[in-house]
């Protein structure tokens, strides 16, 4: 292994700052380790003039959210010549987007829920979808906005205006039909799977605090689902992070309705940037093949050394 010089790029001003600042530490201190000359840049507006004044061999972008994940930060290396790792340009805005990942997912034969796009103040006049049904943004990572209205009517039939939720933050909303079931993810690494997990909250769903807040969610791994099932996990993960054009790794959320066999198994969306922190769970999936942390983030300077020009 040749040391480098890696500006690790993380925090930023998205609603996943306090995730990436956690994520950028880990994979700092882990490069560190390994004999690495590391750089920490907590994303700001002048962020150019700080990447051409640190002159790095390469940038571990450890961002989550927008700007970091949906193209502008890959655009802005791509023009200063400048190697990154994960996703680049073209796959990273596809992904970010939900409407644009089914429209390119789809037709490739992976299952994914039906839905459209919706004004937000639509939902107050009633309802886009039957109940239950999910309303999230487009563009968000992280379950960050997301809602689950259900027939018991938990905010309203129709929606209050002044009930809190995503319709007060985004303009338009993402409306899916809800599919019942289990949750489960799948990691890929560098076009291997890595395993599935099963993701069982101790209340609620796994929103946003179930995620990141130690205790809150059992994480089982191996899943505890038939074979065929984790092999279509497995497989379909896979194959999205190809269709998609992702680099390094992705990790692919699922839905099972456990009731309808692999006819249940939905892809609900591809993270190209995930998670590094001690909760996340491609580094889980990693440890349990036997991938220390410093040897995951390793693997990934070495993709992006390997596959991505200069």
């Amino acid at each position: 292994m040749t040391p480098l010089h890696i500006v690790v790029l993380m925090g930023g001003w998205s609603a996943e700052r306090a995730v990436s600042l956690t994520s950028g530490a880990g994979v700092a201190e882990a490069l560190e380790s390994l004999g690495h000359r590391v750089t920490r840049i907590d994303m700001a507006r002048d962020v150019a003039a700080r990447l051409a004044d640190a002159k790095p061999d390469l940038v571990f972008n450890a961002l989550h959210g927008t700007p970091g994940e949906d193209g502008s930060v890959q655009g802005l290396l791509d023009l200063m010549g400048l190697r990154y790792t994960h996703s680049g340009l073209a796959t990273s805005v596809i992904a970010i987007d939900k409407v644009l990942t089914k429209q390119v997912l789809v037709p490739a034969g992976i299952p994914m829920p039906g839905g459209r796009i919706v004004a937000s103040a639509e939902v107050f006049e009633g309802d886009p979808l039957p109940r239950p049904y999910v309303l999230k943004p487009v563009n968000e990572g992280s379950s960050v906005g997301v809602a689950i209205v259900t027939a018991q009517g938990n905010y309203g039939e129709p929606i209050g205006r002044d009930t809190m939720g995503p319709w007060q933050e985004f303009d338009e909303l993402l409306a899916e039909p809800y599919v019942r079931g289990r949750e489960l993810t799948t990691a890929v690494l560098i076009d291997r799977a890595l395993g599935v997990t099963e993701l069982r909250p101790r209340s609620g769903w796994y929103d946003y605090d179930a995620k990141y807040t130690d205790g809150m969610t059992e994480h089982l791994f191996p899943a505890p689902i038939p074979d065929e099932i984790a092999e279509a996990c497995r497989a379909l993960a896979v194959q999205a992070h190809q269709v998609l054009g992702c680099r390094g790794c992705s990790r692919s959320d699922f839905r099972w309705d456990d009731d309808r066999g692999v006819d249940g198994l939905f892809l609900l969306e591809v993270n190209t940037q995930p998670g590094m922190t001690p909760l996340s769970l491609v580094p889980e999936q990693a440890r349990h093949t036997g991938m220390s942390y410093a040897e995951l983030v390793q693997a990934i300077v070495d993709d992006a050394m390997r596959d991505r020009p200069a």
